[in-house]
């Protein structure tokens, strides 16, 4: 019996990260030590306290039941104190927050619980591959915003045709920004709560990066913007900013029908987070909001160490406000996928090419800082040697 995958399959994510994967197999076989700067998976553990949390709450017998789909009311309430402590902004636990197995959980399922088949959505180009994988999935039509370096890598709202506003069911933003590391102010977001409220349609936002935003910059949840609880919701994940993306958790809050159908769309689908899992989550909130630091420091040093060294090899590249990316143009005569490619196989070094993320990503190369200070140094080295012998100009 011979088995077809359903069509929908082409149309989720991109080829280029089974390619890279198949580079990296090649460099390895070929003898090369690979320095993996592709995937933006934290290299580092989470906080002695968090994992302590999580060891005592998996030995504790009750915890092996199937939790609730929306999230313990302990982890519910310490996401609120915690959204509270952050960004002044005061949540219902119970009916404007839910836990989530990651933020990819919700964002691949959204769409399914909110839209119906043939609706529109305004979605980021470039932008993370399940924003526009979760459409194919629910048959969603994406209206794609360019995001262009011209523009700050922000969505020209007054570009979008107002028929196209007017059928959009929601617009998805993500601000700092993966893979562009870009930033938006609060008067950005305002103007984005305006927009919807007059087109009608829910803001969805990607916050997952908010604890890794460098040289004083803090960044907004929509939340925070007057009239933003009636027209938005935000997503927020512990695995980035806590080192806890194999633990799987993450959550949705704001706008309580927009949480209330996913919520129902989930209790259909699986059982939930783990409960030592929320357990290990409730530690990390909350000796986030007693301690004064936070993983933007790590980062911070990262960036400065790697791009000051490419920059000094004469790698023309800004330095990044925020996330643990680095948003690199691609050097001229080179095509994002080709210079990866290369230079993986040549170096070790292995990137994202830009036109992974959509077609306004080529022409850029997506650099993860998930490497410690030394073996990142050792990487730029590499990459400076490679730029040299290939005679890269920038």
């Amino acid at each position: 019996m011979d088995i077809q995958p359903s069509v929908r399959l082409a149309g989720l994510g991109s080829a280029i990260f089974s390619e890279v994967a198949e580079w990296k197999r090649e460099a390895a076989a070929r003898g090369l030590d690979v320095i993996d700067l592709g995937i933006g998976s934290p290299d580092r553990a989470p906080s002695p306290k968090v994992m302590a949390a999580l060891e005592a709450a998996v030995r504790k017998p009750q915890n092996y039941g199937y939790p609730t789909s929306e999230g313990s009311p302990a982890f519910r309430s310490a996401v609120a104190r915690w959204y509270r402590h952050k960004f002044h902004v005061n949540l219902d636990p119970d009916r404007e927050v839910l836990a989530l197995m990651g933020s990819q959980d919700g964002l691949a399922h959204l769409a399914l619980a909110i839209t119906n088949p043939g609706d529109i959505a305004l979605v980021p180009d470039p932008g993370y591959p399940i924003y526009a994988a979760s459409l194919v999935i629910a048959g969603v039509t994406p209206h794609y915003m360019p995001l262009r370096e011209e523009n700050g890598y922000l969505p020209d709202l007054t570009a979008i045709p107002p028929e196209t506003a007017s059928r959009a069911k929601f617009m998805l933003l993500n601000y700092p920004s993966n893979p562009l590391t870009a930033v938006a102010d609060r008067e950005f977001f305002e103007r984005c709560v305006a927009f919807a409220q007059k087109h009608e349609l829910l803001i969805v936002h990607d916050l997952a990066y908010s604890e890794m935003a460098f040289d004083g910059f803090q960044p907004v949840s929509i939340l925070e913007i007057p009239g933003a609880r009636e027209c938005a919701v935000e997503f927020h994940s512990l695995s980035k900013s806590f080192n806890m993306a194999g633990c799987r958790i993450a959550f949705l809050v704001g706008h309580p029908d927009a949480v209330g159908a996913l919520r129902t769309l989930k209790s259909n689908i699986d059982y939930g987070v783990f409960l030592a899992v929320q357990e290990a989550g409730i530690a990390a909130l909350e000796e986030d909001m007693e301690s004064e630091g936070s993983a933007a420091d790590l980062y911070e040093r990262r960036r400065d160490v790697f791009v000051e060294r490419l920059q000094s090899a004469g790698w023309v590249i800004e330095k990044p406000k925020a996330t643990m990316f680095v948003w690199a143009p691609v050097p001229k005569g080179w095509t994002s996928r080709q210079i990866s490619r290369e230079m993986l196989l040549s170096t070790g070094v292995a990137v994202i090419p830009g036109s992974a993320f959509g077609a306004e990503g080529e022409g850029y190369v997506r650099i993860a800082l998930v490497q410690e200070e030394e073996r990142l140094l050792e990487a730029a080295d590499r990459i400076a040697l490679f730029l040299k012998k290939s005679g890269v100009q920038s």
